[in-house]
Parts: structure tokens; C-alpha cells; sequence
């Protein structure tokens, strides 16, 4: 596969940089620290390590990833949180493959909840990918819905019946946005999450089409990718049986944490080495 690697405009970025200097020289002011006269920069990717890329899933943001970032990167991991757009995971799957096709080098991709379909479609037939990690996520298999997969086992969820909707700009008839209600959302999204932090939370949530839940996924990279999943022994989004049920049928290594379904957020040193146990095999 070609990749298409990120460039940067090296000699707006001089012309930029040389009038700033210019405009502090004038006003007596210093350069920031860490301003250089070159475009300068790290572009992730391309070194011995892979790179870590991390998807947030439904009712949330690349934010709930800060503890596991900053864990990873203090072991000298690149790492680029994805900002999953929640529109479906057709189109959402193909943004991350897109994505993922300015990254040089070997990826190890992480996916959340709902993130989990998206890079379940994503990686598919990427050889770049060496590892997927499912974080309570949802390892679809081939024309299987995400409602459909939260039956898998038994496992019950009425999160649908917590749900609230508002209209988006453009969407077709019957669609909607989805949101938890921010009231539901704290004991049962992240109920092992600091009270004030998970309502935050709860009230900066963003949320996911309708349609999202009913759109069959395409094939499934786990199929031809190693895995591991993280099981939320006390997920109330998305039924514990069902997971397990997903990683034994994707063959996953895996592993069962006493969490709520924000495990990255209450537990992030745990899901940080099963991460780096992807990584390094």
C-alpha cells in the first residue's frame, strides 16, 4: 500500500516564522520558547516504536485518552488520538483509514465502545496495522450491527432507553444525533470515574447518529489481525457478555479489568499495558 505521507508547507511556515520574529524584534518582545527558524517538528511514525492511534467511541471525545497518552509517550510511544467524526461506521472507517494512510510505519490501533467497529473496518487489509486493541469495544463481525452485537451472549443494556435526540443539519429522514441523558450518564457510563469529572463528561459528551447503531459493518480486520480486548467486568453500556463474546470469537487476547465502561479513564495504567503488550508482540 502507498502511503501518503503528511507534508508540511516548509516555506510558508519560514515566511510565517521570520515576520513573527520580525514583529517581536519590533515590539521588544522575545521569541516564545521552543520557536526555531525552521518548520522543525517530530512527525509520528517512521522510528523503531509503533505508532499508538487511539479511537474514542460514542458519548465521548479523544479526552478521555490523556491518562494512556501521557503514560505512553513517557515510554517513548507516538501517539495520535483520533478525532472520530460519529457519523457512521461507513464513513467514519473510511476518515481513520485515511488517516491512517499519512502515518509511516507500523500502527497499533486502539479503539473504545463504538471505536472498536470503526477500527474493526478500518484496518482491513492494511498492512501497516500489527495490532488491535479493544478497549469495551465492538469487534463487529461481517454484516453484524452494533445493536445486534450488544445482544451477543445474553447481556442485557438499556442504555437505548437513556438516550436523547436532537436533530443534526443534513440528516436523512428518521436520523437523529444520539446523547446519553447527562443524568443517566455518571452511574452508568463512568461510574467508577471521579463524580465531578464524569459529569463533565457527561455534559461535554458528543454524540452519534441514530444510524450508527443499525449499519452493518464491513469485513473485520481481526480476522487477519492479532488482538486483545479489555473486558469492563461492570460495563452498564455495552453488556460484559458480549464482550467476552466478541474477543473469543475474534481470538483476542484477553483481559478483564473491574471497570466501569470508561476503563481508559478510571483505570489507564491497566489499559496502558495491555496496549504495550500489543506493541511489543
Amino acid at each position: 500500500m502507498t502511503r501518503r505521507r503528511f507534508t508540511r508547507p516548509t516555506a510558508l511556515v519560514a515566511a510565517l516564522a521570520t515576520a513573527l520574529l520580525a514583529l517581536s524584534t519590533m515590539s521588544g518582545a522575545t521569541a516564545p520558547a521552543g520557536t526555531h527558524g525552521s518548520s522543525g517538528g517530530h512527525h509520528p511514525g517512521g522510528g523503531d516504536k509503533p505508532t499508538i492511534v487511539l479511537v474514542h467511541g460514542a458519548f465521548a471525545d479523544s479526552s478521555g485518552w490523556a491518562a494512556v497518552t501521557e503514560r505512553l509517550t513517557d515510554r517513548g510511544y507516538p501517539v495520535l488520538a483520533f478525532s472520530n467524526p460519529l457519523r457512521g461506521p461507513t464513513s467514519d472507517s473510511e476518515y481513520l483509514r485515511l488517516f491512517l494512510d499519512t502515518i509511516e510505519g507500523p500502527i497499533v490501533l486502539v479503539g473504545h465502545s463504538y471505536g472498536g467497529a470503526v477500527i474493526t473496518n478500518a484496518a482491513t487489509g492494511d498492512p501497516d496495522v500489527e495490532a488491535l486493541v479493544y478497549v469495551a469495544g465492538l469487534a463487529l463481525a461481517e454484516g453484524e450491527t452494533v445493536a445486534e452485537a450488544n445482544e451477543l451472549g445474553g447481556g442485557h443494556t438499556d442504555v437505548i432507553d437513556h438516550l436523547v435526540l436532537r436533530p443534526y443539519p443534513g440528516a436523512p429522514e428518521g436520523d437523529a444525533d444520539a446523547y446519553i441523558d447527562p443524568t443517566w450518564f455518571p452511574g452508568n457510563f463512568a461510574q467508577d470515574v471521579p463524580r465531578d469529572e464524569a459529569e463533565f463528561m457527561a455534559v461535554s459528551q458528543r454524540p452519534a447518529t441514530l444510524s450508527s447503531l443499525v449499519t452493518p459493518s464491513g469485513p473485520a480486520a481481526w480476522e487477519d489481525i492479532p488482538s486483545w480486548y479489555i473486558v469492563a467486568k461492570y460495563d452498564r453500556i455495552i453488556p460484559p457478555q458480549a464482550e467476552r463474546a466478541m474477543a473469543e470469537r475474534a481470538g483476542s487476547t484477553t483481559v478483564e479489568l473491574k471497570s466501569s465502561h470508561a476503563a481508559m479513564v478510571s483505570q489507564p495504567g491497566a489499559v496502558t499495558r495491555v496496549i504495550l503488550d500489543a506493541a511489543r508482540n
